[in-house]
């Protein structure tokens, strides 16, 4: 079984984030600002600041995650797609990227003074893509001592980054969360036409 698209991107992220840590300049250079992508035309920081981390927890979290769940996913997509697999990956990736960031943008592309960093609203796309693939499967939240069914998770979670982000009491992205896991079930829907059939078939 060869994850080779999903292994490249971790393998980058850490790489740029690793450099990032130390050099100041190319952090704000990468990172995500609605002010600076709005008044001054830098659109690159929609995809950017996903390269970029906040420090080593951070990067770990999101990385293993990715790792974890981004080798079924792509796995999924080539069995079902061959070559082609590589490309739907990457559109799912990528436009969990993006799309993550379109609350944000919206609501502080006037404030010269947030960004964001991480890739956790594409590491949201691809678990929630393979929650669609695999409902019965589960997924160990610490210090819970079992494994929820990963459709569970997949609604608190969205419940979760919704209260979250409305409340605003700490400084993690959760609104990114919510619309990149969003974007990640609707691209497998649109991607996978029999998908929502088999996750119900696996349920029951």
């Amino acid at each position: 079984m060869t994850f080779g698209l999903n292994i490249i991107i971790v393998a980058a992220t850490i790489v740029v984030s690793l450099i990032a840590f130390s050099n100041t300049a190319l952090l704000e250079r990468l990172k995500f600002n609605a002010f600076l992508i709005k008044h001054h035309k830098q659109s690159w920081r929609f995809l950017s600041y996903a390269l970029v981390h906040a420090g080593f927890l951070h990067l770990f979290v999101n990385m293993w995650v990715l790792y974890s769940f981004g080798g079924i996913v792509e796995h999924n997509f080539i069995g079902l797609f061959g070559g082609r697999g590589y490309l739907y990956y990457i559109l799912l990736y990528a436009g969990g990227v993006i799309f993550s960031t379109v609350f944000d943008f919206g609501k502080h592309k006037d404030d010269p003074y947030y960004s964001a960093v991480g890739a956790s609203g594409a590491v949201s796309a691809i678990v929630f893509s393979s929650i669609l693939f695999y409902p019965g499967g589960g997924i160990y939240i610490f210090p819970i001592p079992f494994a929820l069914p990963s459709w569970l998770f997949g609604i608190l979670y969205l419940v979760y980054s919704v209260y979250m982000g409305r409340k605003g009491a700490d400084n993690i992205g959760h609104n990114a969360h919510f619309w990149g896991a969003i974007f990640g079930i609707i691209f497998t829907i649109i991607a996978v036409p029999g998908i929502i059939k088999s996750f119900f078939e696996q349920l029951f």
